[in-house]
């Protein structure tokens, strides 16, 4: 639920510094021939489940990153209560630090304190914005070891996503926030999230045509562990304990409101550092809002020239990220893609 991201969302990128033509007009960029079932590659953690959440379950609401709005976390609220969920509110969830929801010590302690608690089943975002990054680190997982939960975010979520998946192999879904607006995330998106945080059904998500990444398209047949989330914050965490190891992954990606050059930059970063080198597939989900000038590439181009020769397939326009109308999908649980028939398929990612 940052439900409220979209045209008007902030860079991530800018608070980090303060051939055959397919079916539907997508281009084929070259055939990727199809890629066999793959195991967790060596030194990967042991995949772990939450417990599928039931009506009368205890869920806490945290701020990791920039403070949400009372009015719009409110509609949240009643969505998560119209479940039959018992919502309770970090200590410090409308703090304010310059742009961040509380200090550091502050939004870690809300953090730990929800991943630890025995009593919660779930710890849901208030909002994404910025600051996760700087507690991701130091975040107490002993409890989550012994007691997995229900985590669920999006966008600035990447790097706490990214963190579990390492450090614990959780499960994880990448979703909508709780600071939610009606008008980007309607009932398709609630019952996406409560479908796959309270039952075990697999996720299917199918490609919207009218996606901007939609035309970008490699055909062939993919299986491997989705992982990935928010482009910006997967390429400035590099290095860095948050990022997950992609070999023999399915890598996902979405952003917002960044130019072509801005994608293309952090997609050439992926590639020199060879985090590209031994993925299964690419799974494009929103690119938001990508403006550049009238005479150069526009997203497309951009996504076209640096996946198409990857030799592996490549599937774009699902509608899982900053844009309208965006579904849930769990990180870390093993996933399909058939970019010919525009499909997505995830396992459950509860149990």
């Amino acid at each position: 639920m940052e439900i409220g991201a979209g045209a008007g969302a902030v860079s991530r990128r800018r608070m980090l510094g303060v051939g055959a033509a397919a079916a539907g007009g997508s281009l084929l960029l070259g055939a990727a021939s199809a890629v066999p079932a793959q195991a967790a590659p060596k030194g990967s953690p042991r995949v772990v489940r939450a417990r599928a959440l039931a009506p009368g379950d205890r869920i806490r609401v945290v701020s990791p990153g920039g403070t949400p709005n009372p009015t719009t976390m409110a509609r949240g609220i009643e969505i998560l209560r119209g479940w039959g969920l018992e919502v309770e509110l970090g200590a410090h969830v409308y703090a304010r630090y310059g742009y961040l929801a509380g200090t550091d010590d502050e939004r870690l302690a809300d953090l730990d304190a929800a991943l630890n608690d025995p009593g919660i089943r779930g710890v849901f975002a208030a909002r994404g914005g910025y600051g996760t990054q700087r507690v991701v680190d130091r975040i107490d997982l002993s409890g989550l070891r012994r007691d997995p939960r229900v985590v669920v975010g999006f966008s600035d979520i990447t790097s706490l996503q990214g963190r579990l998946w390492r450090e614990v192999g959780l499960v994880t879904f990448y979703g909508p926030m709780v600071n939610w607006s009606d008008s980007r995330t309607g009932p398709e998106s609630v019952e996406s999230l409560r479908r796959a945080v309270m039952t075990t059904e697999p996720v299917v998500i199918t490609r919207d045509p009218a996606e901007t990444a939609a035309p970008v398209l490699v055909p062939g047949r993919a299986t491997g562990r989705l992982l990935g989330g928010c482009l910006t914050m997967l390429s400035t965490s590099l290095g860095a304990a948050d990022v997950p190891r992609f070999d023999g992954a399915l890598l996902f990606f979405e952003d917002v409101d960044e130019p072509p050059y801005s994608l293309d930059r952090m997609l050439t970063e992926l590639r020199r550092t060879g985090a590209l080198h031994r993925i299964a597939g690419v799974v494009i989900g929103q690119i938001t809002n990508s403006v550049g000038a009238p005479d150069q590439w526009d997203a497309v181009a951009v996504l076209r020239d640096r996946l198409g020769d990857l030799g592996v397939p490549v599937l774009g326009g699902l509608r899982l990220g900053h844009g309208p109308g965006q579904l849930t999908v769990p990180l870390g649980a093993r996933a399909t893609i058939d970019a010919e028939a525009g499909t997505l398929t995830v396992e459950p990612g509860v149990r």
